[in-house]
Formats: C-alpha cells, sequence, structure tokens
C-alpha cells in the first residue's frame, strides 16, 4: 500500500482512482466489508483502490469535550488499512483551514486535484466542508460535474440488527467485552506500548510480568484480568494480562497494564509489544494479601492457558 501523510504528498501523476472516505477508527468489518467493494469496483474500471482518512477525529479539533478515545493510533490505523489490501491511504490534517474550507474547494482540492477520482464512495450520513454543510446529494451534483460517481454504502450488521461502527466498538471494550469486540471489529482488540521497568511484585508472586508505558497506542479495555496474545519481535505468546490499579498494592497507577507471558522467559525491557485481548476473566479486586493474590493468580492462570490451547503449568 502506498501512503501519503498529506496531500502535498500525492504525486501529480496519481490515478485515476476509486476513493472511499471516512475516520475508519478501529477499521472494523464494517469498515473492511467498505473496501472489498472498493476493491472490486476499482478493478473492474482500472481504478486505484484509494482511502481517504484523517489526522484525527474531528472533534478533536471542532469539540475536544466531545471527541471520544480512539480506537487505533494513526500507525496502527494505517496499518490495518494495509492488511485490507488497499492500493493508497491518503491521510489529511484535519487542522482549523481544513476544517473552514467550502464543500466545494473540498471536492476540487482533494477529489479532483489530487486523487482524479472517477468513484467516491461514501455513507448515507456523510458530511463534508465547514459545518458538515456539504450532503451525499450535493457531492453527486458536484461529481456529475467533475467527471466522478457517487455511490452510497449499505450499513453492515455485525450481530442482530446493530450496525457494525466505532462507537459499539468502544462500549463493548469499556465492558471488557474483548471477544464480542472481536466479532465486530474482524480482529482481535489490541493495545502497543515500550515495556518499561517496574515494580516487580508479580517475580515475587512467581509471575514476572512486562509492564508497559503510560504511552499507550490503542484503546485500552476495562479494569480486570484477561487472556491474551503478546507479540514481541514478531512472534506471538500467550499471557496473562492485568489492566489496573492492583487494590491489593498501594502507588500503583490507574490504567497499569502488565502481562505476563506464559512459557516462555524473555528479556522485553525497551522492547515495543502488542497485545491482543481474548477473553476477560475477572475484574480487578483486593485481596487479603500476597498468599490470597498468589492462589487467584494461579486460579486465572489456568483458565488462560485453557482459553489459549496451553497445557497446565508444570
Amino acid at each position: 500500500m502506498r501512503f501519503f501523510p498529506s496531500l502535498a504528498a500525492v504525486p501529480a501523476d496519481f490515478g485515476p482512482s476509486a476513493v472511499a472516505i471516512g475516520k475508519f477508527d478501529g477499521v472494523h468489518s464494517g469498515h473492511r466489508a467498505v473496501i472489498t467493494a472498493l476493491g472490486l469496483a476499482a478493478a473492474e474500471q482500472s481504478l486505484t483502490a484509494t482511502i481517504v482518512t484523517f489526522d484525527r477525529h474531528p472533534l478533536a479539533l471542532l469539540r475536544p469535550e466531545s471527541c471520544p478515545d480512539p480506537l487505533l493510533s494513526n500507525a496502527q490505523k494505517i496499518e490495518r488499512l494495509a492488511e485490507t489490501g488497499v492500493d493508497a491511504t491518503l491521510m489529511v490534517e484535519f487542522d482549523r483551514a481544513f476544517s473552514e474550507q467550502s464543500p466545494e474547494e473540498f471536492v476540487q482540492r482533494i477529489l479532483v486535484d489530487t486523487l482524479h477520482a472517477r468513484l467516491v464512495f461514501v455513507g448515507s450520513d456523510f458530511r463534508f466542508g465547514a459545518r458538515g454543510a456539504g450532503t451525499v446529494a450535493l457531492l453527486s451534483e458536484l461529481g456529475a460535474a467533475a467527471g466522478f460517481e457517487v455511490r452510497l454504502i449499505d450499513d453492515v450488521v455485525a450481530t442482530g440488527a446493530r450496525r457494525a461502527s466505532s462507537t459499539w466498538v468502544r462500549e463493548l471494550l469499556a465492558e471488557g467485552r474483548v471477544d464480542e469486540a472481536t466479532g465486530v471489529l474482524g480482529h482481535e482488540p489490541t493495545i502497543r506500548a515500550v515495556v518499561v521497568h517496574g515494580l516487580q511484585r508479580g517475580r515475587e508472586l512467581g509471575y514476572p510480568t512486562a509492564n508497559l508505558s503510560p504511552a499507550i497506542e490503542g484503546y485500552i479495555p476495562a479494569d480486570g484480568v484477561y487472556a491474551a496474545w503478546i507479540t514481541v519481535d514478531g512472534t506471538r505468546h500467550g499471557a496473562a494480562v492485568s489492566i489496573g490499579n492492583n487494590p491489593t498494592f498501594e502507588g500503583i497507577p490507574d490504567k497499569q497494564v502488565e502481562a505476563h507471558v506464559l512459557d516462555a522467559s524473555l528479556d522485553l525491557y525497551d522492547k515495543t509489544v502488542e497485545l491482543s485481548f481474548v477473553r476477560y476473566i475477572r475484574g480487578m479486586r483486593k485481596f487479603s494479601g500476597m498468599d490470597a493474590l498468589a492462589v487467584q493468580m494461579s486460579a486465572d492462570e489456568r483458565d488462560i492457558r485453557l482459553i489459549l490451547g496451553y497445557p497446565p503449568r508444570a
């Protein structure tokens, strides 16, 4: 996939293209269905299948108090989009100047002058230009004059009657329902960070843990203990993950993320690791002491090994 971090980075001879526009937060199953349709249509017309997305949620600039936490960092989003097989992604900086351009300027600058679009996919609620003045009807009108076709994207229903959405994924993760979030996303919810030095209390209990830096990429699920996979240097291992302040001890950060790697002794300090969540095991609670906590951790590990298909601990 070709990635363009700005309009200026797109070569003058780019395209002609088929374009899908959106935030693509999470790159969930609904997004992937759109990208599949985009790719098929692009192939039929010998166009370059192109995603247009933004470097932040528009609300981060326009109403930051109402802006939801992102499901993915920009780097993670680019990687997920590359996995879909799309030809190119343009990430536009959503700054004040961009937010104030008219719908006509948006179409001319991005779709016509930069991407040489011939086909544009949007959702029925798509809005563009200053104060969301641009509608799908206006886009179709402008497209007819500029030489591109507009196609509406149908909602993708993940389960029941609810459409796949980033909002739904956030709701599930906020409740620890990571397995259900996987169903909506089409992939396991994943966070990424550098491993830093901790207080080594897990080591004292026989469960050494990798402590993640607070600078975490991705949406952190609800506090609790999880079965997960940890990926380091391209290799994936089973892991027991704890999220929260561990109320048995004092002075632990509110959102400390720790991972105990199963059946492997790894030096992870200063390495970037990914945690992919599989199943919620239990909530965080305070124990009477380290012995009671150790007993519970042993029970947690038995459950996690069963879920991940690992043999019982020797």
